[in-house]
């Protein structure tokens, strides 16, 4: 099992890289995607705008990758990528859902630290997950889609929004698996389980 890592130049690689190779998984930092690897994750911290301006140049490889249903994990902004535009600032997503980013309705932002998750529909990615179970959040944006049908889980923060989506097996959490503990953990071995089918 091996698995591809974006790197941009954006994130701090360290703690999902750490979190994968714990799970016995092959982690391999790429460019962009291949036909060298079984999964594919585009990690989170950074700005849309900026996250924008550095898939211009591997966009077609990116939504190619995404279309051939092949497994697609996107995390934090890499899940906020996957969608139209974001109130952050200019720049296009990769536009696969329809739907804006939009800056969260809260008092104190950004919303960071352990918050519960929620699910709405089964799903594979979250199989032996409980409703309520702590994950770790560092975010002051959360998609707003168009077609509530992909939302797998919401929580809230004075307002609800979706904190997993997917699709097939294109899939995104707005917190970081990789810091979020056992239950992190579970969901980093379900979408690998997936990839493997």
């Amino acid at each position: 099992m091996r698995v591809g890592i974006l790197s941009l130049g954006l994130s701090n690689l360290f703690s999902i890289t750490s979190a994968i190779k714990r799970l016995g998984v092959e982690v391999a930092l790429l460019e962009k995607p291949n036909d060298t690897i079984d999964a594919f994750i585009f990690p989170g911290v950074g700005n849309f705008t900026e996250a924008a301006r550095r898939i211009e140049g591997i966009r077609e490889v990116m939504l190619e990758y995404i279309r051939s249903g092949r497994p697609f994990l996107g995390v934090c902004l890499g899940m906020q990528i996957l969608f139209d535009s974001s109130d952050e600032g200019p720049g296009t997503g990769l536009g696969v859902f329809g739907g804006r980013v939009a800056r969260l309705r809260a008092s104190k932002l950004p919303h960071m630290g352990w918050n519960r998750i929620n699910p709405v529909r089964p799903s594979p990615l979250t199989e032996g997950i409980q409703p309520g179970e702590y994950v770790y959040f560092m975010h002051s944006y959360a998609p707003q889609p168009i077609d509530e049908r992909i939302v797998i889980a919401t929580t809230s923060y004075q307002t609800d929004f979706p904190s997993i989506i997917g699709e097939g097996a294109l899939f995104g959490t707005q917190f970081h698996p990789e810091k979020s503990g056992r239950t992190g953990e579970k969901i980093l071995k379900n979408y690998f389980r997936i990839a493997k089918q």
